[in-house]
């Protein structure tokens, strides 16, 4: 936990007064970006994309970075750079987000132009406004601020950035792209500026994010649809294997039945339990939320615990046979599954896909031929409470929030990982952004008070770890 901040607190007073003389530039400048709808999802916008990509270079420019850099990749364009501090024994820390943004337009319930930004009681509203170009842009301002306070002429860690511009349509040349720049991107520790906390009122700092591999099932029986009457009783069904997948997949407290899927999970600690118990957590309204009547899940565990901290098996789709109206008596010569598997800190996605190969064909009967195909898969990331960089984050949260901060962790999977994975970094998340923001839904928004405390908290942070983390480098 952190420590609030000390009213008398001079560099507090510093940094805070340094935010507010330069607040409306930052927003003007931020506007400009957002009026770019780099949407990386259609190819029409092609060419916005890579012109926020060349707005971004520019202004990290302006902010001081000697080094920037726009990294082509077969899809949109990332932006890299790089501020070397003077002190040789400086940690290096490499910061991440993304410059695309999701569709938008005004028919789809918007109340003005998706990107025409509108500022309405103390919100800016704005597709990109909070995911991910308002939390990218506040590290311009921090590091400047960052400087102010401290007198120093370069910041007191190596500062990296790498922005990417595919993140919203699944990322799929970023892998290759870090593995391509590895050496570039060293860093002793990741930040991640694609990221939200609890709520307002209960500032927070995430510190994981689960995995994910999935597969499509096909199941083939009769070389084609046969007469159910004729043939039925006599020879298997594919629909009724894909049935009994289903049904076989979990046990009666809903753990996932297949064998060595748990090997080598990190449980959760004591305290960790306790501070998720800690947060103001309404069960009710999160159903609502959720548009379900009831919870479910693996026995044992709280409703966080399930989806922050325990792996999962969903069926995401199940098909075979006849679909049309009324009645047709076959035997149908095929069906299919999509299945989908969360994974959490520990588990190895190649040892999943082996296990649930292996638990597939031994499920079927014979007759049933299957073929089983995986998609990329993305692996989960986890920064033990006690690690030195978070710590640092979380003071750094703490004072610009003056108050205690909580953590948490994401229940969904992202490329954090795979910088996690390449880089061999732990991986940390500072983000601002609140459930309310509206992240990928009509009138997304970001609440400007927590925006300039995102400016706050990353004005103290590097000299944070510099300070707290002097062995990293």
């Amino acid at each position: 936990m952190s420590k609030t901040a000390d009213p008398a607190d001079s560099a507090v007073s510093t940094v805070r007064a340094y935010i507010d003389e330069h607040r409306a530039a930052f927003l003007d400048d931020l506007a400009a970006w957002l009026r770019i709808p780099s949407v990386s999802a259609q190819p029409e916008h092609a060419d916005d994309v890579r012109r926020s990509a060349q707005w971004l270079a520019a202004r990290l420019e302006e902010t001081g970075f000697p080094t920037v850099e726009v990294w082509p990749t077969p899809g949109a364009p990332a932006v890299f750079a790089e501020w070397p501090s003077d002190d040789p024994h400086a940690p290096t820390v490499l910061v991440y987000g993304h410059h695309d943004v999701q569709p938008a337009a005004r028919a789809d319930g918007w109340d003005t132009d998706p990107f025409e930004p509108v500022v309405r009681e103390g919100r800016l509203y704005a597709r990109g406004a909070a995911d991910d170009k308002g939390q990218v842009f506040f590290h311009t301002l921090g590091v400047r601020a960052h400087l102010a306070l401290t007198g120093r002429t370069t910041p007191a860690v190596n500062l990296k950035l790498l922005v990417e511009g595919e993140e919203e349509s699944g990322s799929p040349h970023f892998r290759d792209l870090i593995e391509r720049h590895r050496d570039r991107l060293a860093a002793d520790a990741v930040v991640v500026s694609d990221t939200g906390m609890w709520s307002k009122d209960t500032p927070t700092v995430c510190t994981g994010m689960r995995g994910l591999a999935d597969c499509e099932i096909e199941l083939y029986g009769p070389d084609q649809d046969i007469h159910s009457g004729s043939f039925g009783g006599a020879v298997p069904n594919p629909a009724t294997a894909a049935a009994r997948l289903v049904a076989a997949l979990h046990d009666d407290h809903a753990r996932v039945a297949v064998p060595g899927f748990y090997d080598g999970i990190v449980e959760l600690t004591d305290r960790e339990r306790a501070l998720f118990a800690e947060l103001p957590f309404d069960e009710s309204e999160w159903l609502r939320t959720a548009t379900s009547y009831a919870t479910h899940g693996e026995a044992g565990h709280t409703t966080l615990e399930r989806i922050w901290a325990r792996p999962t098996a969903e069926v995401n789709g199940i098909g075979g046979g006849y679909q049309g109206a009324g009645g047709k008596t076959i035997i149908p010569s095929s069906a299919m599954l999509k299945l989908s598997f969360r994974l959490v800190a520990g588990q190895d996605p190649d040892h999943v896909e082996e296990a649930v190969r292996a638990w597939v064909a031994d499920q079927l009967p014979d007759g049933i031929r299957h073929t089983i195909t995986f998609g990329a898969a993305t692996r989960p990331c986890l920064t033990p409470l006690d690690h030195p960089a978070l710590r640092s984050v979380a003071s750094a949260m703490g004072r610009a929030f003056e108050q205690e901060i909580r953590y948490t962790r994401e229940g969904g999977s992202g490329p954090a990982a795979d910088l996690q994975d390449v880089l061999d970094a732990p991986v940390l998340f500072l983000g601002i952004s609140i459930p309310s923001d509206g992240w990928h839904a009509p009138n997304e928004k970001v609440e400007l008070d927590l925006l300039l405390k995102g400016v706050e908290a990353t004005a103290y942070l590097w000299g944070d770890l510099a300070e707290h983390w002097p062995d990293a480098h």
